[in-house]
């Protein structure tokens, strides 16, 4: 049986990311002031995409320890890249009731398919 698509080779360490590993709701937001319709600035979130990803929480496995540069992400989320928006590290998750600042966000081999984002879950003071 021949298979259709491309897929990662072996020991390159992204799996093919079907709509089956994709299963967890996500809202990527923004803070930043915006205009409304008559002109008035508002502050507050700003939903920007409510999309599917796969969620990965941090945990001790090897994948994990030689990812030092990002030594304060706890999750790691990635999804299809959404055209005509950039992700970057003033925007913010919100995954499960909880809100998750983005450490780094970058495409997956350079291919314009994917955007894999390394974040810290935000804790509330108090």
């Amino acid at each position: 049986m021949e298979s259709r698509g491309a897929s990662a080779p072996h020991g390159k360490g992204v799996e093919s990311l079907s709509y089956g590993k994709m299963n967890t709701f996500i809202e990527i937001i923004s803070t930043a002031p915006t205009k409304d319709t008559e002109g008035f600035v508002t502050h507050g979130d700003t939903i920007l995409a409510s999309i599917r990803a796969y969620k990965e929480d941090r945990h001790g496995n090897e994948r994990w320890a030689n990812m030092a540069a990002f030594s304060e992400a706890t999750a790691m989320f990635r999804f299809r890249k959404i055209p005509a928006l950039t992700v970057d590290t003033a925007m913010f998750i919100i995954c499960d009731g909880c809100r998750y600042n983005i450490v780094s966000a970058e495409d997956v081999r350079n291919r314009g398919m994917y955007v894999e984002v390394m974040a810290t879950e935000v804790k509330p003071s108090g």
